[in-house]
């Protein structure tokens, strides 16, 4: 390269700057995709009398992160490109399972654990699976939901389950999954609903039948 050369470089690369351009392309910015439910809250029928707040879910890795993960193989995780959840997986699942409880008016009031008032019930869970993948039966996602209801006055465990939902996907590409997702979610909620109504509460907690359950926006 001559001197001529280097020196028109340097003119280029100097006016790039100055117009506030790079040489370099920016890579595209990741898109950011929700757990959207995709069917009506059941109605719990009768409503807790007491306040629930639902904890984040505890995850290990590679759960507790946010990017949007495959599993093709019984030994390997991969993420999706370009493309994470909103927030990380636990954060993700326990607003969908607030909203949802909520929703249904199982309880007087839900909160998250990022709520400093005092609750009768806390909704303890751990997350171990939130991934896809592709089995000789075709591609499908995988929610799996340890739960345990705590009294938190006695610190008692009232109840307890494991829910493992597996809901098959239309096609393999990211939005087909994450529309695969948001139907688990919705199946999940509502099972956590019917499971945690049945729960066995302090006489004073149990649901009352007389009483309409009210509902949280």
């Amino acid at each position: 390269m001559t001197l001529r050369s280097i020196r028109n470089l340097t003119l280029l690369l100097g006016a790039a700057v100055a117009s506030g351009c790079t040489v370099f392309p920016n890579p595209e910015p990741p898109r950011v995709m929700d757990l959207a439910t995709t069917r009506d809250v059941p109605d719990a029928g009768h409503t807790v009398s007491g306040t629930l707040r639902v904890d984040t879910p505890y995850a290990s890795e590679p759960f507790n992160g946010s990017l949007i993960l495959a599993k093709p193989t019984p030994q390997e995780f991969r993420a999706y490109e370009g493309t994470r959840w909103r927030d990380t997986a636990p954060v993700v699942v326990r607003d969908t399972l607030v909203s949802s409880l909520r929703q249904s008016g199982a309880y007087s009031n839900v909160i998250t654990d990022t709520n400093p008032a005092q609750a009768e019930l806390t909704l303890v869970t751990e997350l171990s699976a939130f991934h896809s993948e592709t089995p000789e039966s075709g591609p499908q996602v995988v929610i799996e939901l340890h739960l345990q209801m705590i009294h938190n006055r006695s610190r008692a465990s009232l109840c307890t389950r494991t829910e493992r939902v597996v809901e098959p996907a239309s096609g393999t590409s990211v939005d087909q999954i994450v529309e695969a997702f948001g139907t688990a979610g919705s199946d999940l909620a509502a099972r956590v609903i019917e499971w945690s109504t049945r729960c066995d509460y302090p006489s004073r907690l149990r649901p009352s039948p007389e009483t309409d359950p009210p509902r949280q926006p």
